[in-house]
């Protein structure tokens, strides 16, 4: 399991060059105009991790496999695409598809660059976006609203739960606010939430492209956006799209110097992997052995049986137990062996709870 995020924006803010950075391809076209993206184009990246180069190298694996996620490259919206303007619902819909919504801001001056809206405003360029989903999303509910309301005054319990739920989230709307700031009672009315796919319900993901002198502190412009992000409760990463450009055209042995004289102790994509994966309360397992050392993305909270079934299906159904030990652990004790000599390979049940950076195997039968 990984993740799938659209990256959505204004046009000319620099999706298209971060989604070429990001996936080092040149998948998408990246062009000084509007609309240049006509297809969303989809780009699997390996998620780094320090920690599975060193399970690896003391399981002695032949093979070391990272888990991988998905980045989306969806066009420009504008002004009026909920309504059909520009290229319209075609790519609401695109972005109804993914996980969590990766929105990218322009925060830097560049008089080569036009802007859609004629002047560098990544506030007003948000604000434009989020009404646009809301628009979309108000519609769609105050079509269903009414139908559950009818279909739950006849007796339908799942129409009573669904129209409590989601009349909430339209209250919101017509509030001028997100439908993600509604709080479901029960696991029931979280599942019929998240079964309407509403687009302003999914996490969002604010990036601050800015110019490459901004790269390390930012400027006043990102600034305004960490301030946003942390009046609704979302995240905010500092990218320069150019320097990620730049590093992907490089041998990889010449990155981290290039890094470090920029002042930067990462590339662009590790920041918005982490922030991405904190938004999504994501977690790392791995197993590792002679053949292969590998890691597993499970959504945090997960039983060990779910954590099986990221792996396939058939251990899940079939699961008896899980043994594992912590990263640490592993590390401190130079292994399998030396863990459970230690007294620290334990063997899970069904109730057991996955912990980021477990290392573990298990035992099925179907």
């Amino acid at each position: 399991m990984g993740f799938r995020c659209g990256i959505v924006g204004l046009p000319n803010v620099g999706k298209s060059t971060l989604f070429n950075a990001l996936t080092e391809t040149q998948a998408a076209q990246a062009a000084n105009y509007p609309f240049c993206t006509i297809e969303p184009n989809e780009g699997r990246v390996a998620v780094p991790d320090d920690r599975l180069d060193t399970i690896a190298k003391i399981g002695g694996s032949a093979k070391i496999i990272e888990t991988q996620l998905s980045f989306v490259d969806i066009a420009g919206l504008v002004r009026g695409a909920s309504k059909g303007e520009g290229l319209g619902n075609q790519f609401l819909a695109n972005i109804r598809e993914t996980d969590a919504i990766v929105h990218v801001l322009r925060c830097f001056e560049d008089d080569d660059i036009t802007h859609v809206e004629g002047k560098v405003d990544p506030i007003a360029d948000a604000e434009t976006v989020e009404m646009e989903l809301m628009l979309a999303d108000l519609e769609s509910l105050e079509k269903r609203v009414p139908n559950l309301a009818k279909k739950a005054a006849q007796g339908d319990k799942e129409a009573k739960a669904a129209a409590t739920v989601l009349g909430q989230a339209l209250d919101l709307l017509r509030e001028g606010k997100p439908a993600r700031l509604t709080v479901p009672r029960d696991a029931e009315e979280e599942r019929l939430f998240n079964q309407a796919q509403l687009l302003t319900a999914k996490p969002v993901l604010y990036v601050c492209n800015v110019e490459e002198d901004a790269a390390s502190e930012g400027n006043e412009f990102s600034a305004r956006v960490f301030e946003k992000a942390k009046a609704e409760n979302a995240s905010a990463v500092i990218v320069s799209a150019a320097i990620e450009a730049e590093l992907v055209t490089m041998p990889v042995e010449e990155r981290a110097e290039y890094l470090e004289a920029l002042g930067l102790a990462e590339a662009g994509l590790a920041r918005i992997i982490r922030a991405g994966y904190e938004l999504l309360g994501l977690i790392t397992f791995f197993t590792v052995g002679p053949k292969e050392a590998r890691a597993w993305t499970v959504a945090k909270g997960s039983k060990a049986p779910q954590a099986a079934g990221a792996i396939h299906s058939d251990f899940e159904k079939g699961f008896i137990r899980a043994e594992t030990m912590a990263y640490a652990d592993y590390v401190q004790y130079n292994g399998e062996a030396g863990a459970k000599e230690a007294g620290k390979w334990r063997s899970e049940g069904k109730e057991y709870v996955t912990q980021d950076g477990d290392i573990m195997l298990f035992r099925f039968n179907v």
